[in-house]
């Protein structure tokens, strides 16, 4: 257990409190959510950052890592459409690309092949948390403005969701012919 896989742990851990304080309709929760989703999110990019350059990647962390996106990402989502801050079918457009493209990875996988994320799959995954945390904020500061970004972020997030979809399932196509 290496520095980068604690950090991915820790993004699973936290999953559970940002679910929990998401639902509190009140300041200091709603503050607390974002910090929370926000470290977490950090530890993302931390996390791939440290494996790589102190070569210590291993099969664990690359298991658990993108499960913890999911698990951060899309649990996060479902809770944005809850609280009717997410039109469901954008969720619902996200969770069938992550479904599909996992299904392509395990099959890859079984046939000893990896397919490693693409610039888009990357991408996607940022914009991602950077629309949560602007959701979120949002939340608290109720501006139109950023309603409007908001939109705009969420629709950039389904385009990128589909692009990267896309690419990573040409990918395994080709690779499992």
């Amino acid at each position: 257990m290496n520095l980068p896989t604690v950090l991915t742990v820790s993004r699973i851990i936290l999953v559970a409190p940002v679910m929990i304080l998401i639902f509190i309709d009140n300041l200091p929760a709603q503050i607390a959510t974002i910090i929370l989703f926000t470290l977490a999110s950090l530890t993302d990019k931390l996390d791939g950052h440290l494996a790589r350059k102190n070569q210590q990647v291993t099969d664990l962390g690359a298991f658990l890592d993108p499960l913890a996106d999911k698990m951060l990402i899309n649990l996060t989502f479902l809770a944005l459409v809850a609280l009717n801050l997410m039109p469901l079918w954008m969720f619902a457009v996200i969770l069938i690309r992550d479904f599909a493209v996992d299904g392509m990875r395990m099959m890859a996988a079984k046939k000893g092949t990896v397919i490693s994320a693409s610039i888009f799959g990357k991408l996607k995954t940022t914009i991602q948390m950077l629309t949560v945390i602007s959701i979120l904020l949002n939340r608290i500061l109720n501006l139109a403005p950023l309603g409007i970004v908001n939109i705009i972020l969420l629709y950039i997030v389904v385009f990128l969701t589909i692009i990267s979809g896309i690419i990573y399932l040409a990918k395994g196509r080709k690779l499992l012919k």
